[in-house]
């Protein structure tokens, strides 16, 4: 995730790398993007760090990759995890992109800060990248350093592992380090590295990269090893990459529903932080709303609400026109025909978006069937949620509380609203459907405990988080980990983590690692 500014002119693909010796082998790997032509990459390796030192290994994750977590916790798997070593297998490659940023095109972006050192496929029989950021300059580097601070590593970690616990696709971190070195943003922060995982790094900056050069054999390429990794399917369709744009339309679409249905706020929707494997990558200056409204923005950069929470959907849709711009040459010879099928694909969006976002509104108000008249007793809450500051998170999970033929048990979701009055009238009208449904309450209940979360990274927590790390404390981080990994679940020991932030707590503006 780079800023537009740092863009310069010059061809990255034309500078080289250096070389190390390998390590023994901590992983099995399986490499097939460093396979495709020289063009698509730089080859380099990391840069080593002064003191490798790992702070965390998310040993679940681990063993879901088929490795060995104390072979990794050991001196030599830290360095290999650090880039220090590189293990045998391993084929160090930083990846060729573009992007649309902010809408604004940048020709050459890149794994400016970023390595793939190999592929291995998991226990599901998946293919995973293993993926250091941070781990030094590369030639997409341009004027950054290449290093990455302890903050943002700290809050890719916890909102990747917070996003798994939801249940909603997304980037992993496997492991967390330390590199003893010092790294210069607005101030001196501690540097740190993360081992990221991920279903692969190709993006919609990835197709614009070659597409914005007329390199079509290439778009080509990209596309064929595309269907092959993550749509294999699309083989058998009587046109492969009309179905491959329909696949990714579809992802994205249900990708995006799933992140408004928990309050989540990406922040930087650029074309080259949407992967096309379908999940959530790049987590830079997002958070998780407290207070409902649809406008919220937390990201510093973000100055005139482009990635507000409603605007994901709309953004969502420009981006993946960006894609079937690039895909044209290959739906067909004939410009009109191209252009007609890259249409249609992108028509399936609005269906697939809405059919998983109302279906899942239609779910957190516990509505177990559908009827006429559903999603708009779902959108007035949410209006109503907006106007009276009501917490997000906090609204949806106290709805599951309540026994819906005992108004008394409303009492602690309408302290969350300023007027309670207004969330009452809506009551009424819930109560009405409610009693609509043949099931016993208690099934309503766990449906809805079943789909909206007790817990979340709250912005002031995961702040917290970081300002202890940077003073060597990671307990904050653990309790916080273990609270998030388990969202649905109720965790009386960890009630205070389901609290909104105090005035002096709130976290209005987050930021982007670089």
């Amino acid at each position: 995730m780079n800023r537009p500014s740092e863009h310069q002119g010059t061809d990255p693909l034309a500078q080289g790398g250096t070389t190390v010796t390998p390590s023994s082998s901590l992983f099995a790997f399986d490499n097939s993007y460093a396979c495709l032509p020289e063009h698509f990459y730089a080859r380099v390796s990391p840069t080593p760090v002064a003191e490798p030192g790992l702070l965390r290994l998310n040993q679940p994750l681990a063993e879901h990759l088929g490795l060995d977590p104390d072979a990794l916790s050991s001196p030599t798997g830290a360095a290999v995890l650090a880039g220090n070593l590189i293990p045998e297998g391993a084929e160090p490659i930083a990846m060729a992109y573009a992007g649309h940023q902010f809408g604004q095109f940048v020709p050459s972006l890149g794994d400016g800060r970023a390595i793939l050192l190999g592929e291995l496929i998991d226990r599901s029989g998946m293919r995973q990248d293993v993926h250091l950021k941070g781990a030094g300059r590369t030639p997409f580097s341009r004027m950054g350093d290449g290093r990455a601070a302890l903050g943002p590593v700290l809050r890719e970690y916890l909102l990747g592992e917070a996003m798994a616990g939801l249940g909603i696709p997304t980037t992993r971190a496997l492991a967390m380090l330390a590199t003893g070195e010092e790294v210069y943003r607005e101030r001196i922060e501690v540097g740190a590295l993360l081992v990221r995982t991920a279903a692969s790094h190709v993006r919609v900056g990835t197709f614009e990269y070659f597409a914005r050069r007329g390199n079509t054999e290439a778009v080509k390429t990209l596309a064929d090893y595309v269907i092959g990794r993550h749509y294999p399917d699309c083989t058998e369709a009587a046109q492969p990459y009309q179905a491959l744009l329909e696949q990714v339309v579809k992802r994205q679409a249900e990708l995006i529903a799933q992140w408004m249905l928990v309050g989540f706020i990406h922040g930087v929707m650029n074309t080259d932080n949407v992967a096309i494997s379908g999940e959530t990558i790049d987590y830079g200056p997002c958070a998780f709303m407290d207070a409902f409204h649809p406008q919220t923005v937390y990201s510093s950069i973000d100055r005139y609400g482009r990635y507000a929470w409603d605007q994901q959907p709309r953004i969502g849709y420009w981006n993946l026109t960006q894609l079937a711009n690039c895909l044209l040459p290959l739906l067909s010879d004939e410009e009109d025909e191209a252009k007609q099928r890259a249409r249609a694909a992108l028509d399936t969006y609005g269906k697939a978006f809405e059919a998983r976002y109302y279906s899942g509104l239609r779910r957190k108000i516990g509505l177990l069937d559908d009827r006429t008249g559903d999603d708009d007793l779902a959108l007035d809450l949410l209006g109503r949620m907006a106007g009276q500051q009501a917490d997000f998170t906090n609204t949806f999970r106290a709805l599951a509380e309540i026994d819906a033929d005992d108004p008394t048990t409303d009492t602690t979701v309408r302290r969350l609203f300023a007027d309670p009055a207004a969330f009452d009238q809506w009551a009424l009208q819930w109560r009405e459907r409610l009693a609509t449904q043949t099931q016993p309450d208690s099934e309503r209940q766990a449906a809805m405990r079943a789909v909206n979360p007790a817990y979340i990274p709250r912005n002031h927590r995961v702040q917290q988080a970081i300002d202890a790390a940077n003073n060597g404390d990671l307990e904050p981080l653990d309790r916080l980990l273990e609270v998030v990994s388990q969202p649905y679940e109720e965790q009386p020991d960890r009630a205070e983590y389901r609290q909104p932030p105090r005035p002096d707590e709130v976290v209005e503006r987050t930021f982007c690692g670089t």
